[in-house]
């Protein structure tokens, strides 16, 4: 698939309760994202150089530079700029005086024109006699779009004071409704459900929360372009043979650092038995149980070099359990376990009894699929902390997929050892009554609240960029829960059946038995928020005062 360049323009004012920016929201029939509030901007388009020419500023060289590319970093400005234009009506750009254009010049009759493509940006400088000051944009982020959705962008984005005199209107067609907001209440519009925002948009705001005034952003951002992070295919080895990986591959981000260099050293599999070295004194060795709900299998994780610690044992495989022990030689001073699952706990007895090790986790819950058989000597708290030799670990409790769920962060390495609270390649099963899709979201964002620089989890090869990890998996999770709020507004009073049906319409109808799981944990979030409740099997919507 084509990853087409585009740009994005964070238009930022000052009010007396801080920064306020512009978010338009894209029309419910839009292939990409509908119905998300987002900021202006879009592709970047073949005629976009010949904007050059009415630029002041940096010059294409040096802006090219701070953006990491070889050349038409101006490119990107200059959509930014008419994209602004076309979607929200506000034109940055100066006229021939040198002043920023105001709400009443006659450009703005353009607007139209330009959005249609009959004029581009060029054109409407040469005709209005305009020029466009790029030294007032600044570079903020970068984000490529992951595999998977309908379409990829390689997307800049910049941000610069909003001119005033100038009034936001949405153009009725791609965006439905614009609104002026501070980022934190943004941000909390979005952790509460009442509006959708998409990743790049929701880390964005996460960076303007952090200023009082356009001033001192606009200072930050000058002076902080964002550090350029692999975005090229990356050389590996799968079944013995060169692999080169594309950025988004299962593999790609543990290949980069495992193997900087780009000598093509590391493996694009995972092979159980296989000891592989992810971090400084802490190995990964994946469990032979591979399955629908385990991928490959059960990661173990090793840690130390002479006394050892285990983290997640995994199921009570001999073949195993006999490699962890060659591995440590048996010399396995503590046992930690994220949770209960059968996958994940049940080898801690074998261990125990032939090491003598001391175990740390929560004891099991009631239910299916549920290792009662596990005994710990340690319930560690949340914040406690627990010495290896890899490095100290910090105990965080994370339900959500399951009540007794642990993730351990080893803190001078920034590795969030995370369990089933985050796998690579699927969503984590949220199955009530023991499952809680609050909790887990919830969970979800204290993470972001941790430093971490990878993540290592029970299936699957090392994760990064943990941030964007985290705020797609809430995305993805308030995303749905719009979709089961849409279905409530339709159908309530409905039954279970009928809001799957209708929430999770492009899902197979033969795994909606599955997804009404998914659906109920999802119901039972709104109902302990207050936004729905049940009465007789049939679900009802709270309606506000």
């Amino acid at each position: 698939m084509e990853i087409r360049p585009a740009a994005t323009l964070v238009l930022a004012r000052d009010t007396s309760e801080g920064i306020e920016v512009l978010l338009l929201q894209r029309t419910w029939e839009a292939v990409f994202m509908p119905g998300y509030f987002v900021f202006p901007g879009g592709r970047v388009e073949d005629h976009e150089p010949h904007g050059r020419a009415h630029a002041v500023g940096a010059g294409d060289a040096e802006i090219s530079q701070t953006l990491s590319v070889d050349e038409g970093g101006a490119d990107f400005m200059l959509a930014a700029v008419r994209e602004c234009f076309e979607e929200s009506g506000i034109l940055v750009a100066m006229n021939q005086q040198g002043m920023p254009v105001a709400g009443d010049h006659p450009a703005h009759g353009d607007r139209q024109a330009l959005f249609d493509g009959e004029l581009t940006l060029a054109q409407l400088c040469r005709k209005h006699n305009l020029s466009i000051p790029l030294d007032r944009l600044a570079y903020l982020g970068h984000w490529i779009t992951p595999p998977g959705p309908p379409r990829r962008f390689d997307t800049r984005f910049f941000v610069t004071p909003a001119p005033e005199g100038q009034l936001a209107s949405h153009d009725g067609i791609e965006t439905i409704d614009h609104v002026w907001l501070r980022p934190e209440q943004a941000l909390e519009d979005h952790r509460s459900g009442r509006r959708l925002l998409g990743l790049p948009t929701i880390r964005t705001l996460r960076i303007l929360s952090d200023f009082d005034t356009t001033e001192a952003l606009m200072r930050y951002a000058h002076a902080n372009p964002p550090e350029p992070h692999p975005s090229e295919p990356w050389p590996a080895v799968k079944k013995g043979k060169p692999v080169t990986l594309e950025p988004g591959a299962p593999a790609y981000d543990e290949a980069v650092k495992l193997d900087p260099e780009g000598e093509g050293s590391t493996k694009a599999e995972i092979t159980p038995g296989e000891p592989v070295e992810v971090a400084a004194r802490v190995v990964r060795l994946t469990a032979p149980n591979p399955g629908m709900m385990t991928g490959l299998g059960t990661n173990t994780y090793i840690l130390g070099h002479e006394r050892f610690t285990v983290i997640d044992p995994g199921p009570a495989k001999d073949s195993h359990i006999e490699r962890i022990l060659e591995l440590t030689g048996g010399v396995i001073d503590q046992v930690l376990v994220t949770h209960t699952h059968q996958d994940h706990s049940p080898a801690v007895a074998e261990l125990k009894a032939r090491t003598g090790c001391r175990v740390f986790g929560w004891p099991a819950p009631e239910g299916a699929g549920q290792d009662q058989t596990f005994v710990a000597d340690d319930e560690p708290a949340h914040g406690d902390l627990i010495v290896t030799e890899a490095g100290i670990l910090k105990v965080l409790h994370t339900p959500g997929h399951a009540s007794n769920h642990l993730c351990f962060l080893l803190a001078d390495q920034q590795l969030l050892f995370s369990g089933d609270h985050i796998m690579q390649g699927s969503t984590v099963v949220i199955n009530p009554p023991d499952g809680d899709m609050k909790a887990y979201i919830e969970s979800l964002y204290d993470l972001l609240a941790e430093s971490i620089r990878f993540i290592a989890p029970a299936h699957g090869f090392l994760m990064g960029h943990p941030p964007a990890v985290i705020d797609f998996l809430i995305t993805h999770r308030l995303s749905r829960e719009h979709k089961v709020m849409r279905a409530l507004e339709a159908l309530a009073p409905a039954d279970l059946k009928s809001l799957t049906a209708k929430a999770y319409d492009d899902v197979p109808a033969a795994i909606h038995g599955l997804a009404a799981r998914s659906a109920l944990a999802h119901l039972l979030k709104l109902e302990a928020e207050h936004r729905a409740y049940q009465d007789d099997d049939q679900w009802h919507l709270v309606h506000a005062n």
